[in-house]
């Protein structure tokens, strides 16, 4: 593959999000699944969002193309800005011209994602047909080429395939291929390498990065793989129970975790060269709760170690602790 001078990133947000809170309905009740939350993801970055499933951090990237299905989901307040445009003002006609345009997305299982009756050529040309005025042989000939760029052995062939030919890796290139086909400005990754083995992960995760550099493309990750994350993020965002408990450089989050739940995560991952006391891997006890069971207060103290009373009463805010480093905690130290 080509690669180009990385073009150098930009101070400005490509992506802006200001208090979003999202809830849904259950029984005649109302929950917050994302409570307020605010981030942004500048050019030419990836941002990965982490936390254990129930977090919302799907919820969170499927409301930012207005994906989620209202009822039962409803955005109770914020905004989600491309450039100077609310997504969330824009009339459906409107944010499907972003969809694909200007903001992709890659889903969890390409198995699922894809159309099982279309061939892997009508599933491309597809989405080129919606945002481009390209004939039918260009269309081919673009989805040939975006078959190649995505690193797929005889594209000509595979054109004329269906999911259910090919292999897990092959049909994640494939979304990844649809995803980049109108030259997007920002893609969304939601767990992009959950049902692949760990050599193709890899491989999945050096094409994203090859095509960062190659264009420039703005990231947002969506996974729960602190080993991904370490790899291909320049920044982090933990996220628990709807909400941000931490944010910063993915190389000090990982070096001075600055929250007992980021803290909680890093140790129960495995690492080589490092034997586990006990002889077994630390872990979280309990489970994230739902949002309907969200305890008072943090909502992590009944899992956390180093829970104070105040921590059972008082919800801590999401402030600086030190420059560039966020974290929700009434902890007196800001690291261990």
């Amino acid at each position: 593959m080509h690669t180009a001078t990385r073009p150098p990133p930009r101070a400005e947000a490509e992506l802006k999000i200001e208090n979003l809170r999202i809830g849904f309905k259950k029984n005649g009740r109302e929950f917050h699944a994302v409570r307020g939350i605010d981030f942004e993801l500048k050019r030419c970055e990836t941002l990965a969002l982490v936390g254990e499933s129930g977090c919302g951090k799907t919820v969170t990237a499927l409301s930012i193309l207005r994906l989620l299905a209202e009822p039962p989901a409803k955005v109770l307040s914020g905004s989600i800005r491309l450039g100077g445009v609310d997504l969330l003002g824009l009339s459906e006609e409107g944010i499907r011209k972003v969809r694909g345009r200007e903001i992709a997305m890659i889903f969890q299982d390409p198995m699922t994602s894809l159309n099982p009756v279309l061939s892997i050529g009508e599933q491309i040309m597809e989405t080129l047909r919606r945002h481009t005025s390209l004939g039918r042989k260009n269309l081919e000939q673009r989805a040939v080429d975006l078959l190649r760029r995505v690193e797929i052995p005889s594209p000509v062939e595979k054109l004329r395939q269906y999911p259910h030919q090919l292999s897990g890796g092959m049909r994640q290139r494939v979304m990844i291929a649809i995803a980049l086909s109108c030259e997007p400005r920002i893609l969304i990754a939601d767990e992009p390498t959950t049902a692949l083995d760990v050599l193709v992960q890899a491989q999945i995760m050096d094409l994203l990065k090859q095509l960062k550099a190659d264009t420039g493309l703005s990231i947002l990750l969506i996974t729960h793989d602190l080993g991904i994350v370490s790899e291909i993020a320049d920044r982090a965002l933990v996220m628990y129970a709807g909400e941000i408990v931490e944010s910063g450089p993915v190389a000090q989050l990982f070096q001075s975790p600055l929250h007992p739940y980021t803290r909680g995560l890093l140790t129960s991952v495995p690492q080589i060269g490092r034997r586990p006391a006990a002889g077994r891997l630390q872990e979280i006890t309990g489970q994230v709760p739902r949002p309907e069971e969200r305890p008072a207060g943090c909502a992590f103290h009944p899992r956390c170690p180093s829970a104070m009373d105040r921590c059972l009463t008082d919800a801590p805010v999401l402030e600086e602790k030190r420059p560039g480093r966020r974290a929700s905690c009434w902890l007196e130290q800001d690291a261990p």
